[in-house]
């Protein structure tokens, strides 16, 4: 049988880089090479085989001439060294080399941006403000402020917020003026003033950042402990600690990182904050199961960070493992495995017995050669929280993932409202250390306060400039809290169109129905026109859970349901974050808002209020009367006259009015969270235990 090498292969025993060798065989050699998965094989391998044999005799001449010259040049150097060089001129020499090495990578930190707050005359005051921040702004006593307002009308203390329409007013009483101050981000002027792009010569390769995915029984931990349980170096045995909310794992002389998230919510919540912490996401789909409904997720946030996705088939040992059908199955979502046409990497693995594991690491250092991952180490450092919390004894301590430069113990730093000088920092091991390179984990402690997962963390000059940045961090928040900020809606979507505010309409789509997925998407999409694009970002069978409430958050989508509800946790989420999440019975009635919405004509005549919740607990068999449901109230209320969806795993199954409803043996008009009670449904009899009873009415709301 002739032999077959794939391209990355090639690459290996050549020592070249995987993409390097593809360009390479495209260009020199005319060959039809598609990827580095590409196989070569019989008078293309012998061809390709030859010229490398040839072109290292080459490389190796051309390299001892080369090496000769130099040592020539070394000897004629310290010839000339010893000779020229006195005392005087070596000691200088040292200093100069001394000073250069410590200004290495080394930025001023300049607050420019923030120091126009008063410029030839002019005062700066935002939208809104207190009346003593006012006061003090204009240098007016704050009685003397309040008396004036009190003239216009406005009753309002020192702390009372007034508009600056108001203070506009107030200002020119006392001969003043005042111009609306543009709204500052902190997050992104911490990033402008303290952030920059380095050149590309400075850059060289750092390890790449994974994260494990996928459904919650399919061995995300179990491969992360078959990865810490595995000889990957030589004369070690185990090469991954984690002690710290990431580990690392050396394999063929390189590191690999992997984040310890809990799953996918947090992956995406650091997504939202705008971190992209991960440069990797290993897709863990177990062989004897299949895809469910949290890979489906957790493709989806992938996809949405726009992340490389490296596909482990894991409990390969088990009787009824199906590798085959979970690659059919993963073609629906386009992952498309790379022996199948496509370019996604899938490795059939078992963490209980360890096969596959090394070649898993393997590919993700090949994934990760393709993207040519590079940081600058010689500058002031940029990182991300991964985690953080408060200890008892050692105070606010954090992970932090090195991204760009070198962080040191003792720099002097700041995360959004918090900041800090550097006390001590633990490696994964737990082991205290001096220094942090790019992509690598530390513990850190030193921080004022407990600092938010997903922000970045920056090194500055000094401590005072440390506290600066964090001080207007935090009152930029408390102002966040007293304005009330609000999210994309179909409703508002019209002037943000005009406005030039929005170009795309992000959709999530979940359905009880596979086929009503693909159907409703391509519906979607094709309402998309010159001035804004639709886009599903995702769609799958199933509930609408918190997951998918995170999702749209970091995605600014609205949420569309056909036949199925929300969990009480992701209605709770959505109504805190202001996601809008719509559910239809009828997939034209969807489209139909969708399109009149983006036409300016979306009117809407009534509004769903939602009553409560019960679950069934028991069912009775009457006769004349069908099937009771004996339920318990878990949320608000169950009026009489209220509609019923019932619910099975958030789908729904019926929809219409109560029938009967039982207090005891008494007949009920309500029943409060807490109580139990019966209740039948008008000509519906399939009821069974664990089943959800939403109630909800149709209120009539005025037109604009």
């Amino acid at each position: 049988m002739a032999k077959k090498v794939r391209i990355y292969e090639l690459a290996k025993e050549y020592n070249m880089p995987a993409k390097e060798m593809v360009t390479k065989l495209k260009d020199e050699f005319g060959l039809d090479i598609k990827s580095h998965m590409s196989v070569l094989s019989g008078e293309d391998l012998e061809l390709v085989a030859s010229y490398f044999k040839e072109d290292n005799k080459k490389e190796k001449k051309a390299q001892d001439k080369k090496d000769n010259k130099k040592k020539n040049n070394k000897a004629f150097n310290n010839f000339k060294d010893e000779e020229d060089d006195s005392p005087s001129q070596k000691q200088r020499k040292k200093k100069k080399n001394r000073k250069a090495k410590k200004n290495k990578g080394k930025k001023t930190t300049k607050l420019d941006n923030h120091s126009e707050a008063k410029k030839d005359g002019v005062i700066f005051i935002p939208e809104t403000t207190s009346v003593k921040a006012f006061a003090d702004k204009i240098g007016e006593n704050s009685n003397m402020v309040i008396g004036k307002l009190i003239q216009l009308g406005v009753m309002a203390g020192l702390n009372d917020q007034i508009s600056f329409d108001q203070a506009e007013l107030i200002a020119l009483e006392f001969d003043k003026e005042i111009t609306l101050e543009e709204k500052i981000d902190e997050a992104q002027m911490q990033a402008k003033d303290l952030d920059y792009e380095d050149k590309e010569e400075d850059l060289i390769v750092r390890p790449p950042v994974v994260s494990v995915m996928g459904h919650v029984d399919h061995g995300k931990t179990s491969i992360l402990d078959a990865i810490r349980n595995t000889n990957v170096t030589s004369g070690e045995a185990g090469g991954i600690t984690q002690h710290i909310g990431a580990s690392t794992v050396e394999i063929n002389g390189k590191t690999i990182v992997f984040l310890d998230t809990p799953g996918h919510e947090a992956f995406t919540q650091m997504r939202m904050r705008g971190a992209q912490s991960t440069d990797i996401a290993i897709l863990v789909v177990a062989a004897d199961d299949g895809v469910m409904p949290q890979t489906v997720e957790a493709i989806n946030h992938a996809k949405a960070a726009g992340i490389p996705i490296l596909v482990a088939i894991n409990k390969m040992d088990k009787e009824g493992a199906d590798p085959n059908k979970v690659k059919q199955e993963l073609m629906q979502y386009k992952l498309v495995a790379e022996e199948w046409g496509g370019d996604t990497i899938m490795v059939e693995v078992s963490a209980h017995t360890g096969q596959g594991i090394e070649e898993l690491l393997e590919m993700v250092l090949l994934i990760a050669e393709m993207q040519e991952l590079k940081a600058n180490p010689n500058r002031a450092a940029v990182g991300l929280i991964i985690e953080a919390q408060l200890d008892k004894s050692r105070g606010p301590i954090a992970t932090v993932l090195v991204q760009k430069g070198t962080l040191h113990a003792s720099d002097y730093v700041v995360t959004g409202s918090t900041s800090g000088r550097i006390r001590a920092m633990f490696n994964s091991k737990g082991e205290p250390i001096d220094k942090v390179t790019p992509s690598m984990p530390a513990q850190i402690l030193g921080l004022s306060d407990v600092a938010e997962a997903g922000d970045k963390i920056y090194v500055v000059d000094d401590e005072k400039t440390a506290r600066e940045y964090a001080d207007r961090a935090r009152e930029q928040k408390r102002e966040e809290r007293l304005i009330q900020q609000s999210n994309t809606n179909l409703e508002s979507m019209y002037s943000d169109i005009q406005e030039g505010d929005l170009k795309e309409l992000n959709i999530i789509v979940k359905t009880d129905v596979k086929g009503t997925v693909d159907a409703v998407s391509s519906s979607f999409i094709e309402l998309s026109n010159e001035e804004v694009k639709v886009n599903v970002i995702a769609g799958s069978v199933g509930g609408i859970t918190e997951s998918d409430v995170l999702l749209a958050q970091a995605s600014n989508a609205i949420i569309i349901g056909f036949n199925v509800r929300p969990t009480q946790g992701a209605l709770q989420m959505a109504e805190e974050n202001k996601i809008e999440i719509r559910t239809y019975s009828v997939i034209y009635e969807a489209i139909e808002d969708v399109e009149k919405a983006l036409k300016g004509m979306l009117d809407p005549e009534f509004k769903e209020k939602v009553w409560g919740r019960a679950r069934v607990q028991q069912t009775f068999k009457v006769p004349g009367a069908g099937t009771i449901a004996g339920v318990l109230v878990t949320n608000g209320s169950i009026p009489k006259k209220a509609n019923i969806r019932l619910l099975r795993d958030n789908v729904v199954i019926f929809d219409g009015p109560i029938a009967s409803m039982k207090r005891f043996k008494d007949d009920a008009k309500e029943l409060n969270n807490g109580y139990e009670g019966g209740i039948g449904l008008e000509r519906f009899n399939d009821i069974k235990e664990g089943d959800d009873m939403e109630a909800y009415e149709m209120i009539e709301v005025e037109r604009d």
